[in-house]
């Protein structure tokens, strides 16, 4: 996309910018040159092939080059185009926080299947936001606090939850400093449990963009479950649930630890479209 006077159409663009991505490594590029001409030009994708003979305009072909070098760097398409969808609602993304993934999608929604008349919620490091605000949006009638340690992370929560028209109560701090005292009906996170020793061999997506204090699990990954596991009958009402996101094949052993306190029953585990167990909870005896 070098030479100016050169006529530079969608349909162009678009083969030009597959190839380019292709060879940088980048999987599925020419659906995601799609979506960044989508962005670009404001249309959706039937939009664009209806429009492939349209020719881009100098500023707009600026843009894009902009967003493609980016791309081309294997920064996260969604913090290029700044969003990412999650249960039917969209959510702002940054690289303070980490791009909310389809697999924890299974957490909100055992959360739902289990959450009955729960008034009180609370989600452990609220990141995006993704968790508490499709939770509040589908328990209108509770009360939903969050928290999280990165002040950056927070404020992209803010704007996530009054994008999505819902309130959340978010707190700075870790774990369940902001909350001494107080009690919930349903209480659900999801941790950093990548190991450290794992976190070199990563995606370069994610290794290299996303928040590494969203990621690092400890030597095992499982250095947050203890933390919070053992905690969280303190905060929980009779009969609230804890539920908690695992990594892959770490399911049996935060099980084990929730067996280990010897305050919860209803033990389950839950898995994702990939059959991975995905989700670990149980329920305050």
């Amino acid at each position: 996309m070098a030479d100016k006077k050169e006529v530079w159409t969608i349909l162009k663009v678009l083969e030009w910018t597959k190839g380019y991505l292709a060879e940088k490594g980048v999987e599925n590029a020419r659906l995601e040159a799609e979506w960044m001409l989508c962005e670009l030009v404001g249309l959706d994708r039937v939009g664009l092939y209806v429009n492939f003979d349209k020719p881009l305009t100098s500023a707009e072909l600026a843009h894009f080059r902009g967003m493609v070098a980016r791309r081309a760097r294997r920064e996260p398409l969604q913090y290029i185009l700044g969003t990412q969808e999650f249960m039917g609602l969209e959510f702002e993304v940054a690289p303070a926080v980490l791009i909310p993934r389809h697999d924890t999608e299974v957490l909100v929604e055992e959360a739902l299947r289990r959450a009955g008349d729960a008034r009180k919620v609370l989600d452990i490091g609220v990141g995006s936001g993704c968790i508490a605000v499709a939770l509040a949006k589908k328990l209108p009638g509770a009360e939903v606090s969050g928290v999280e340690r990165s002040p950056e992370a927070l404020a992209v929560a803010r704007q996530n939850a009054e994008r999505n028209g819902v309130t959340v109560s978010l707190h700075e701090g870790s774990l369940f400093e902001p909350f001494a005292g107080a009690r919930f009906d349903l209480i659900v996170s999801n941790p950093p449990y990548i190991l450290t020793g794992d976190l070199g061999g990563l995606q370069p997506e994610v290794r290299d963009f996303e928040p590494r204090e969203a990621l690092d699990g400890g030597l095992d990954g499982l250095d947050f479950y203890r933390k919070i596991i053992p905690a969280a009958p303190d905060h929980l009402n009779p009969g609230g649930w804890l539920m908690v996101e695992v990594g892959i094949g770490q399911a049996k052993e935060v099980l084990a630890m929730f067996g280990k306190t010897g305050r919860f029953g209803e033990l389950f585990t839950a898995k994702d479209p990939g059959g991975i167990e995905r989700v670990v909870g149980g329920r305050l005896t």
